[in-house]
């Protein structure tokens, strides 16, 4: 088998093939070695020159793919430095196989995967090649398509590919100035190509051949010249002759699709409307009315369904783009038509094509919607000028008032309401779900399609409820009518009225509001007396908690029904469903965080605030629930007594609320006191760490006024926090690191993890009081914590720790200055001994220890000065280390720290930035280029570059004064030159492919557009892309440009919504109170 590596020796075909043979037939040891050789094989350099052999005489189809495989390396990555006639030799070569492999129709049939890949390898040469060292191409195919029909077949498969390459991944695979002058040469020869394809569609009667051109021509439509498409017969013969027939229907009406989603400005209106009205009338011949498509939908085949979902797409696509220009100018009937087409596709129980739908139901809504801000409806009007059904809906083509358009869709309109209502998404906020075996379970998942589809489905309503709120309300209570009466009762379809229910509060006025709600709660609330059975119960009462947690509005202006709510709440807390208990707790803080003042109000007739009766009723309440459902109850009356402003009774409020606990902490503290071997019991540790998290979660809610209550625990915290540090390690040196891995020391862990946990929450909400936490808070916990954190083996190490030293340092700031030396003495050495040997081990106390770094540089700064200078070298070494990480997170923040360091030093005392740079500055950069460059860390290339035209624009700027070179050595006379020669030698080191010349047009790149943050950033990736290292999948060079999208769209979505009444969430609201 070694033989096929001797490429000395004439190559032998017949070996090759059965080496590859043996790989993918072959067992054990004979098939791990024919993969080790045929993996050398494609290594080697010099394995294309085998290519021609294998193509030619192998009988293996696998063999032939390897070559290509090789050849398609050698193109991406070589081609420039090939010699000419190697160049055109390896081009005929592929010409000439493609030629004869599809000279005739059975040949294409057989080899129509082999071709694909050979059609492949022509592109990636026609990228390299054309137009300059091939300018015939054009004109050569269409010759060849003339004189065969199995290669014109072949060739529309080559220049679909060739679209597909210049129009759609060019931006992925070639730099700017090569995708533009590709581009400009396929439409400067386009005539020629659009003239052989209509040929072929005028006079073809092979439907391979016709599916073949109308496919290409699919690649086309989004960049040929509109010319080619309105002024000529090509939207005609689409809607006539290639809609009906079924082989030719997918395809064409894809192409429809193409061509209505077109943005032509002002020009081709009358062919817009020709193309929806023709394409209409030829889906009314296809598919009738379509009324019972959600029944038969299953009985369909493929091509059926995909066609379904083919027009779907047409239909939103061109109405989402033209909607305004076929309501005033196709007639009525087409534009109803087309609406009911996707609404009785919508009906259908197929997710991606309803999201599909979705979208455009979401883009008419409101469309109507904000027509009707600007001209408001009056309902009194009738139909004036609606035109009749065989003529077009304006007046000459004007367009339609608001008020019109409303009525013209109100039938429409209808039937979305009932469709969404019965299609509802399930909110995150309901927890209980029916899994497959039909029965009612918690769910431990979010399901992140759900949650985004329920957030589409939720918009829709709110804008449908706007439109019409009498027709909404009208089918809602029809629609729980039904379940009341048991015709439509069902657990699903109960669940999916009241999502839709809670999802459009706020979009009704409070009078209507009160209205629905009385009557949806007090049916429900029947509903749940009248339904038997634990899993009936809970699925009422899961309906019930979320209706009413959506509905703060409502329960903030009626006392007496939120008082009654949270007594229903309370009473289902001693359900026996467990997700019932969890629904009640989380629906309560809901409530609690929305409705606070009502609570610790001296409401009417009240002998006091109910906050006070919920307290004294706390242990009767909570009788029933497990400890993290206690803890939600208690985070829930939290956020009541936040409410309250008089620090003396909110003081008691806290004592009244934290009796129970701080009792069973007294007497489990005392226990331990008086013999820690107690601590041993497992439940006696559990029970500690559950009294912590209690107060975790009340501390969360209250804020700064918890004081009172962590002065109380405090220095028994604290010294719970050592003794159980000190069994912890005794165990740790008896039994060894297993030791950690014992439910005992794990529950140990879990005491300090959450007195951490508290000192943390707590310093967050501290403003105001930061001097008195740093005085008396800090130095006892420091005492606690880093001398037990450095001298614990890693395993036994809390990221926990580096974490509340984290948040100490961000909200204290420069009160911590003084205490930085000691908290890097104990945790960053430790730290990175633990993260320094790989990039995976310890995430957490990886990332924790970062940002404790960002903030020290940010808040402390001049304490790092203070470090001595080993240990100043080993945090900039430790940077260095951390953007060279694979993890994204960990790598920006390396990136990050880069950045913010360099900018502290160059404001920083001159003699101090100059020796820093002087010692560190070419150090960095060497190392910020070699991550840029470097294939596996494509995800930061934006923080990469900010860095990098940071610290040249330093260079270039003069504003790092001291000599970054040797003064001494020949040649060097400035920085700038000195930084210049350094790049262009890393670069030349690292890119043997790269020409001298190539790299001095980047490093000019590099200080010219420094000032420039867009030239700068595109002419790196440029050059990225032209040195091939990410010739495979660089989508990630784009990810900034996706990102900023994202986060643009987000925003203006949100400033919108803030704007419509109901659209943004009860829970999401700003807090008014």
């Amino acid at each position: 088998m070694e033989a096929v590596l001797d490429f000395n020796r004439e190559f032998d075909v017949s070996l090759f093939d059965r080496v590859v043979d043996v790989l993918f037939t072959g067992k054990g040891g004979e098939q791990k070695m024919a993969q080790q050789i045929l993996t050398e094989f494609k290594e080697n350099d010099m394995s294309w020159t085998r290519a021609d052999a294998i193509l030619t005489s192998s009988g293996s189809l696998q063999s032939k793919f390897i070559a290509l495989q090789v050849l398609d390396k050698l193109i991406q990555t070589k081609w420039k430095i090939l010699p000419v006639d190697q160049r055109t030799g390896i081009k005929n070569f592929v010409v000439e196989i493609i030629l004869k492999t599809a000279s005739t129709d059975e040949s294409l049939r057989q080899n129509r995967v082999y071709l694909s890949k050979l059609n492949l390898i022509l592109v990636q040469i026609l990228k390299q090649e054309w137009p300059h060292n091939w300018p015939s191409f054009i004109p050569e195919i269409v010759q060849t398509s003339r004189s065969n029909l199995a290669l014109c077949e072949n060739n529309m498969a080559i220049l679909k590919l060739l679209s597909e390459e210049v129009f759609d991944f060019s931006a992925e695979q070639m730099t700017q100035a090569k995708t533009k002058s590709l581009k400009s040469q396929m439409c400067g020869e386009f005539s020629s190509i659009y003239t052989l394809c209509t040929e072929i569609l005028q006079k073809a009667v092979q439907p391979s051949l016709i599916l073949a051109t109308l496919e290409t021509l699919l690649r086309f439509l989004s960049w040929i010249p509109f010319g080619y498409i309105f002024e000529t017969d090509l939207i005609s013969n689409l809607c006539t002759r290639f809609l009906q027939p079924q082989v030719t229907r997918n395809v064409t009406i894809k192409c429809l699709t193409e061509i209505g989603g077109l943005d032509c400005g002002n020009d081709y209106k009358d062919r817009f409307v020709a193309l929806f009205s023709m394409t209409i009338a030829g889906l009314r011949e296809i598919l009738g009315d379509l009324s019972k498509i959600d029944e038969e939908w299953d009985e369909y085949d493929d091509e059926q369904q995909e066609f379904i979902q083919n027009v779907a797409m047409f239909l939103t696509s061109f109405l989402s783009s033209h909607l305004r220009l076929v309501e005033s100018s196709a007639t009525r009937d087409d534009v109803i038509q087309a609406h009911q087409y996707l609404l009785r596709i919508s009906q259908v129980d197929e997710r991606e094509m309803f999201k599909v739908c979705l979208e455009y139901w979401n883009v008419l809504v409101r469309g109507l919607y904000e027509d009707g801000r600007t001209q408001p409806f009056s309902p009194s009007m009738g139909l004036l000028n609606l035109g009749s059904s065989n003529g077009s809906n304006g007046a000459n083509g004007a367009a339609l008032s608001a008020e019109l358009r409303r009525q013209m869709y109100s039938g429409v309109l209808t039937g979305v309401r009932y469709v969404m209502i019965s299609r509802m998404a399930r909110p995150e906020e309901v927890l209980i779900v029916e899994n497959d075996e039909g029965e009612i379970v918690r769910e431990f998942i979010k399901e992140t399609d759900t949650i985004t589809l329920y957030k589409a489905q939720r918009e829709c309503l709110i804008f449908l409820t706007h439109l019409d709120p009498q027709d909404m309300e009208k089918i809602m209570v029809e629609k729980l009518g039904r379940q009341m009466d048991g015709s439509e009762w069902s657990w699903n379809n109960l669940n999916k009225l009241c999502w839709a229910i809670g999802s459009v509060s706020g979009s009704m006025t409070e009078d209507q509001e009160r209205r629905v709600l009385v009557i949806i709660i007090k049916d429900l609330l029947s509903l749940c007396e009248l339904k038997r059975g634990k899993d009936n119960k809970a699925v009422v009462a899961s309906n019930i908690m979320y209706v009413v947690g959506q509905y703060p509005r409502f329960l903030k202006a009626h006392w007496k029904f939120l008082k009654t709510v949270a007594n229903k709440l309370f009473e289902f807390m001693h359900e026996l469903h467990e997700g019932v208990r969890d629904m009640a707790c989380d629906t309560f803080v809901t409530i609690a965080q929305k409705c606070r003042r009502h609570f610790i109000a001296h409401q009417p007739g009240e002998s006091n605030p109910f906050v006070e009766d919920i307290i004294a009723n706390a242990n009767s309440i909570t009788s029933d629930l497990e400890p993290h459902q206690i803890n939600r109850f208690c985070e829930a009356v939290g956020y009541l007594i936040s409410a309250q402003l008089n620090p003396q009774v909110q003081k008691e409020l806290i004592d009244g609320l934290m009796k129970p606990a701080n009792e069973a902490w007294d007497s489990l503290v005392q226990q331990a006191s008086q013999n820690m071997n107690v601590l041993e019991d497992l439940n006696f540790v559990k029970q500690l760490g559950n009294i912590l998290r209690t107060n975790v979660s009340a501390c969360g809610a209250v804020g700064k006024g918890f004081l009172s209550q962590i002065g109380r625990i405090y220095i028994d915290m604290l010294g719970l926090y050592k003794a159980v540090s000190e069994v912890i390690s005794a165990s740790v040196a008896k039994d060894g690191e297993i030791a950690t891995r014992y439910a005992n020391i794990r529950a140990m862990r879990t005491i300090k993890k959450e007195a951490l946990h508290l000192v943390d929450t707590y310093v967050k909400h501290c403003d105001g009081e930061v001097a008195a936490v740093n005085e008396n808070m800090i130095p006892p916990l420091l005492d606690a914590v880093l001398n037990d954190y450095a001298q614990n083996v890693p395993p036994a190490r809390d990221a926990e720790v580096l974490k509340t030293m984290n948040t100490i340092t961000s909200t204290l700031g420069s009160l911590m200055t003084d205490k930085i030396p000691i908290i890097f003495d104990a945790l960053f050495e430790s730290t990175m001994g633990m993260i320094n040997q790989d990039f995976t081990e310890y995430p957490e106390h990886r990332l924790a220890i970062y940002q404790l770094l960002r903030t020290i540089n940010q808040k402390c700064f001049n304490a790092t000065l203070s470090l001595p200078p080993q240990q100043f070298r080993f945090m900039v070494m430790s940077i260095m280390w951390g953007f060279k990480h694979t993890l994204r997170d960990v790598a920006d923040l390396g990136l990050t720290i880069t950045l913010e360091m360099v900018n502290n030093f160059n404001v920083s005392d001159r003699s101090i930035s100059n020796a820093f740079f002087q010692t560190y500055f070419v150090e960095l950069l060497n190392e910020i280029i070699v991550v840029l460059t470097d294939n596996d860390h494509k995800s930061s290339f934006r923080l990469q570059c900010m860095v990098l035209a940071r610290m040249i624009h330093l260079i270039e700027s003069n504003q790092i004064t001291a000599p970054l070179y040797d003064a001494s050595a020949p040649g060097n006379s400035s920085n700038n030159t000195f930084i210049r020669q350094s790049i262009a030698g890393l670069l030349s080191t690292a890119f043997a492919n790269l020409t001298q010349r190539q790299i001095e047009v980047f490093v000019a790149g590099l200080f010219n557009f420094n000032e420039d943050f867009e030239k700068f950033r595109n002419h790196v990736r440029d050059f990225l892309i032209q040195t091939k290292e990410f010739a495979g999948d660089v989508a990630d060079l784009y990810l900034e440009e996706t990102e900023r999208e994202l986060e643009s769209r987000k925003q203006k979505e949100k400033e919108l919504a803030m704007q419509i009444p109901g659209m943004v969430k009860p829970s999401e609201m700003e807090e008014d109170e």
